[in-house]
């Protein structure tokens, strides 16, 4: 009797699951999908990896961490602070680093690792926004992206408070300062927050059930969300021969793709557990406990948050009275500014589509010189960003670098307004001198470096002529679109009326994104044929 005629147990427990749950079918369709090969798709594996390596080594450090205000005297193994009256929390951090086995190294490794994910995050976001991956059928994946990078940026912040050390509670205390400054609902904010008065007694296990289970829970469920739309809609892939907007070309799930992604996790946990072995991040023993009446040296938030701090340290200390209420816009300016900064960013998408009229679904990527508007904003953004995280080091620069405060200051002030304009307008003429490269490479090949001397005695350079992979690669995006224009409605009569603020506003953006300013028209064929055949020149 053959095999099949006599299924062993664990045929019949697989056959009793898939006839329930659909395991095989399921299996089969999705586990052949395939991927594309290409470095750039490695940062949102890193996101993915890191965000493991963050629960893993966050579940371990629950069970030694006490996330109590309660005050005691240390007397542990560390005997700088014998005898100092601390928080439970800190105690027990303090435990963690000294006296639990590889304690210190886990810290390091999920402190290490929370901070390569948001970096990874960003990154990762910054390639989808410069390659155009976010267009139909992707805008709500990028809001999904965009979630996530702003609650790991807010779950950060509760981690990095927790351990109750000097340096924390500095940062906890600014964000104090920060939601006082709210008008109306402030103190109630601040209320909730804190359970009463700064620094209160219940801020370390609210945040820290916000920290382990809030935050946490809801990024794991926009992660599933976020992984199942990757599998839904097929891989973006960039231009090439036999690459389609109907078809990924790439490697398979399985088991090429799976066998490449468990050694990149290994290696990426190698590497933040060998960052975490050489390089100390966030000594709290150093920092000592927080005390209302005292602030650590170099206080910095980690760097994710730096834009944040920025924005306030350089704000003018302004205020305003009004009905008998003072606000204080020193605070409340950047505090409202900081979001509307991020939420420009997730409606980019939306953005771009009403401005362009694009309604089509997009799989093949954009090279970024090719969409310089799109490309000269998002530099733009990082330019902006890049001056805010300076001003929120104003202090360590200043001392470190032997300048002046208020002259890093009010550099700083200047560069918000000055800077995101010089990078726009120096990004996007970057992005047409290499529009004029390609279109030259494409007509007249790459250069080769030998000297030919012609028969008049003119001396010339020979030119080499493309692959035809690298043809395709440099000719194969869409130019086609041209700029909306304002029309003007008509109404039941036949009577055209002006165009709304709404409408000539929109034309005005899409002039800007397709103009004849705003690229470089691309060698066509008929320009190719000319020149190989010895028509033109």
């Amino acid at each position: 009797m053959t095999r099949n005629q006599n299924p062993g147990r664990a045929q019949r427990a697989a056959d009793w699951a898939d006839g329930r749950l659909g395991i095989y079918t399921l299996a089969r369709a999705n586990l052949r999908k395939i991927f594309p090969d290409h470095w750039s798709f490695m940062l949102g594996e890193i996101c993915l990896y890191t965000f493991l390596i963050i629960i893993l080594t966050g579940v371990w450090l629950t069970l030694f961490f006490k996330p109590s205000m309660g005050e005691v005297i240390y007397d542990g193994s560390y005997v700088p602070l014998k005898g100092v009256p601390m928080s439970e929390a800190y105690a027990s951090t303090v435990g963690i680093s000294f006296e639990v086995r590889g304690g210190l190294l886990i810290r390091q490794i999920h402190h290490w690792a929370a901070i390569v994910f948001v970096a990874a995050m960003f990154v990762h976001m910054m390639r989808v926004f410069f390659t155009g991956a976010f267009r139909k059928p992707r805008e709500i994946n990028w809001l999904f992206g965009f979630l996530l990078l702003f609650l790991g940026m807010l779950d950060g912040f509760f981690g990095y408070s927790l351990p109750d050390d000097l340096l924390s509670g500095t940062g906890i205390r600014f964000i104090e300062g920060v939601v006082l400054a709210v008008p109306l609902v402030g103190t109630y904010i601040q209320m909730f927050l804190f359970g009463g008065e700064f620094p209160g007694h219940d801020i370390i296990p609210r945040f820290f059930t916000i920290h382990v289970l809030l935050i946490p829970g809801i990024m794991l469920g926009l992660l599933v969300a976020h992984l199942i739309l990757v599998f839904h809609h097929k891989h973006t892939q960039w231009a090439g021969p036999g690459k389609t907007e109907k078809n990924v070309v790439g490697m398979p799930l399985m088991p090429v793709y799976m066998a490449k992604a468990g050694g990149f996790f290994f290696l990426v946990f190698g590497i933040i557990a060998l960052m975490s072995a050489v390089a100390t991040v966030n000594p709290i023993w150093a920092y000592g406990p927080y005390r209302p009446d005292q602030v650590s040296t170099d206080a910095q938030p980690d760097w994710y948050m730096g834009f944040a701090e920025g924005l306030i340290r350089v704000m003018p200390g302004w205020e305003i009275g009004l009905w008998g209420h003072t606000l204080n816009l020193g605070v409340l300016i950047p505090f409202t500014l900081f979001p509307v900064i991020l939420g420009a960013i997730a409606a980019y998408p939306f953005v771009e589509s009403w401005v362009t009229n694009d309604r089509r679904e997009h799989h093949l990527l954009d090279r970024p010189r090719n969409a310089p508007v799109r490309t000269a904003l998002g530099a733009a953004w990082i330019g902006v960003y890049l001056v805010m995280l300076a001003g929120g080091g104003n202090d360590l620069i200043a001392t470190h670098l032997h300048l002046s405060l208020n002259a890093i200051t009010y550099l700083v002030r200047i560069g918000f307004f000055v800077v995101p304009v010089v990078t726009f307008v120096v990004t996007k003429r970057w992005c047409l001198g290499l529009q004029r490269r390609d279109r030259e490479k494409v007509l007249h090949g790459r250069e080769t470096g030998i000297i030919k001397r012609l028969p008049h005695g003119e001396f010339t350079e020979v030119h080499a002529g493309l692959a035809p992979a690298e043809l395709h690669r440099l000719t194969a995006h869409e130019q086609s679109t041209t700029p909306l224009e304002a029309a003007a409605p008509i109404d039941e009569n036949g009577v055209a009326h002006p165009a709304g603020v709404l409408t000539r506003t929109r034309a005005r953006l899409s002039r800007g994104f397709y103009g004849e300013h705003a690229r470089i028209a691309k060698a066509t064929a008929e320009e190719y044929r000319e020149l190989t055949e010895g028509h033109g020149h």
